[in-house]
């Protein structure tokens, strides 16, 4: 088997993005959809691809925003880490530029985020920057800030659509779930049963993370997947899964999860259960799952660099209400780190420093 560095170098020419969703024994494919692939390097605020042509319309009237300073920045609770430094990432950046900001949650849900665009609205915001509580459910918000002259950023998730929102700037979960399982074989030594958990069904990063993880472990006949479920993100969940999947499977030898937030549950559950040497992988680049790893108690995540792409949505708010337009293209991908005991030291608050 290849070593994991000759791995993770090859991994980073790797940016393919799809919707896709695979289980126990599942055939992975390649995710259908495509993004312009932008750079990991977590030094650099700018994309490499800054010559790439721009996606929108040539024809199409730029929107100017609502007529205030405001730039509202909306993601899921600020009780998770990953999203609390989107906001304050966001929040920093923009004022930095010389917006004044209003910074709220949506909880994941899709009503609350909608009431939250329709407040954007109503203060005639000059932007939103939004990392979205679905792919479906987002769409009609997002087109109705548009109608209203109001640009979307997205960050972290996609919607299903393409047009509508002037960026879509997500982390390259299939490559950095790749890398992440690549490691977690080596771990298992090739061989042995391990289980599942799943996020949100309704995120599409949920998808093709289990696609990816499968794409790497499904080549190797001896490794089993024996149990696969849903945690929805969180860790209380994922430790309660977790219990129940041990008794059923006591020879479990690793674990792959969807995030981070559900391999700190998984891990607590495996500790209550008094076990050790169980491989476990997740993909977020928490702090807390560093910790983990650097105690040998967790294996390996991929760092989505939360950071860095808040603060491109800003920039690219800024430069495209100045100028009408960003030059690049609408879909754009961040690579991920893949975060080992190696270069765990280099990783904080979802930022990695070489």
């Amino acid at each position: 088997m290849k070593s994991a560095k000759r791995f993770l170098a090859a991994l980073m020419a790797v940016s393919a993005l799809g919707i896709l969703t695979s289980g126990c024994g599942g055939n992975a494919e390649a995710p259908a959809s495509q993004a312009a692939p932008v750079s990991s390097q977590a030094e650099s605020s700018q994309p490499a691809s800054s010559e790439a042509p721009s996606s929108e319309a040539p024809k199409a009237e730029a929107l100017t925003g609502g007529g205030s300073k405001i730039i509202y920045i909306i993601t899921p609770s600020h009780s998770n880490p990953f999203f609390k430094t989107e906001a304050e990432a966001a929040d920093a950046k923009a004022k930095e530029l010389g917006y004044e900001t209003k910074v709220v949650s949506h909880d994941d849900d899709p009503t609350k985020q909608s009431e939250l665009f329709e407040t954007a609205i109503s203060d005639k915001a000059a932007a939103i920057i939004c990392d979205n509580a679905g792919a479906d459910a987002t769409v009609a918000a997002v087109q109705k800030a548009r109608d209203n002259n109001i640009p979307t950023f997205l960050i972290d998730r996609e919607i299903n659509e393409s047009g509508i929102a002037i960026s879509q700037i997500v982390a390259n979960n299939y490559q950095g779930a790749k890398g992440a399982a690549e490691i977690f074989v080596e771990a298992m030594g090739e061989a042995g049963e391990y289980a599942e958990l799943l996020g949100k069904e309704s995120d599409t990063n949920a998808g093709v993370r289990s696609s990816a993880f499968h794409e790497v472990i499904d080549q190797y006949t001896d490794m089993k997947c024996v149990a696969t479920q849903t945690a929805n993100w969180e860790q209380t969940e994922a430790y309660s899964k977790m219990e129940t999947i041990l008794q059923s499977n006591p020879n479990i030898k690793g674990v792959v999860c969807g995030n981070d937030t559900m391999a700190m549950g998984a891990s607590a559950a495996i500790k209550a259960a008094g076990l050790k040497d169980i491989a476990i992988i997740g993909v977020d680049g928490s702090d807390d799952v560093r910790d983990e790893i650097k105690a040998g108690t967790i294996t390996a995540t991929a760092l989505q660099q939360a950071a860095l792409i808040s603060e491109m949505a800003v920039e690219q708010a800024d430069k495209y209400l100045k100028e009408g337009s960003t030059g690049l293209d609408e879909k754009q991908l961040v690579d991920c780190i893949i975060i080992t005991k190696e270069n765990a030291d280099k990783l904080s608050a979802f930022r990695y420093s070489e």
